[in-house]
């Protein structure tokens, strides 16, 4: 099954330590460049990102964004700076001493004092492990997608090359009949003739002819092409850059059909095969 390279995802999960939410874009590209966004407390998941990426994606700009939001104060763990808590107090007490008329300070007024309470950090590697399995989900996802493209392209692949072998059976058809009526041709013009004929010079140029608009080579190329593009299609490893190879050459066989044409239907079917590869070459931009 070929997979495309355009797809989306995204997952969001939620811990103690706050919300996390990966959105993953990917788009067409000769070779895998991995585009990484994480925030500052997540830097260095890089790495992880990059191998866990580049295990299941093979080609493809890869856009991985990470947002995280922290925790609520209101949910956090809080610490209570036991020190400077002390220093305030005593500080009070002393400021007391000086007062004539000194109002009682409670532990919430120390609690209120900057510092004194603190916020818990996030546990970083929990964080870490939370950020990976969301990001190993939102990679399924992705796949998933591009799979479910790449099914899309291969059906309009094969479609298209049904098309391409009607044609070349229909020109593979004419072909005696094309040669026949040239060979009719010019037997009618050498009857109109009446100088003496070179029948050795004549023979000779008659087999040059022939060859020049022998077309069977270029149609048999066209079958095998399409056969070996059938058989890419079951592939499950990537295959993007053979079928774009494979449309190199059967647009230049179809080239060739073209230049040996001796008739208007002949040229008319290298036209339609130019078409028909052309399609199938914007949809195999996609192919992984």
């Amino acid at each position: 099954m070929i997979r495309s390279m355009t797809a989306f995802a995204r997952q969001e999960g939620h811990s103690e330590q706050g919300i996390l939410i990966w959105e993953l874009r990917s788009v067409n590209f000769r070779y895998l460049d991995i585009t990484p966004r994480l925030p500052e407390e997540l830097r260095a998941l890089e790495t992880l990102l990059r191998e866990h990426v580049g295990a299941r994606v093979r080609r493809g700009k890869v856009e991985c964004t990470l947002r995280y939001k922290p925790a609520a104060a209101s949910e956090a763990a809080l610490q209570i700076n036991l020190a400077l808590a002390e220093k305030v107090a005593k500080a009070s007490r002393e400021i007391d001493g000086l007062l004539f008329n000194p109002a009682p300070v409670n532990s919430m007024d120390v609690l209120r004092w900057p510092s004194v309470v603190q916020t818990a950090p996030p546990d970083i590697d929990a964080l870490n492990r939370s950020a990976v399995r969301l990001l190993d989900a939102a990679l399924d996802d992705l796949v998933d997608t591009r799979g479910r493209e790449g099914v899309k392209i291969a059906r309009l692949i094969a479609q298209r090359c049904d098309d391409l072998e009607t044609i070349v059976t229909e020109v593979r058809q004419r072909a005696p009949a094309i040669i026949k009526a040239m060979r009719d041709r010019l037997a009618l013009r050498l009857a109109e003739l009446t100088t003496e004929l070179d029948f050795g010079r004549l023979e000779q140029e008659m087999v040059f002819f022939a060859q020049k608009i022998d077309i069977s080579e270029e149609l048999d190329r066209l079958d095998a092409h399409v056969t070996e593009v059938r058989r890419l299609l079951n592939q499950t490893r990537p295959i993007g850059r053979q079928l774009d190879f494979l449309m190199q050459e059967m647009n230049r066989e179809a080239n060739t059909l073209g230049s040996k044409s001796v008739d208007t239907e002949t040229t008319r079917a290298s036209v339609d095969l130019k078409v028909l590869v052309e399609q199938m070459r914007e949809q195999i931009q996609n192919v992984e």
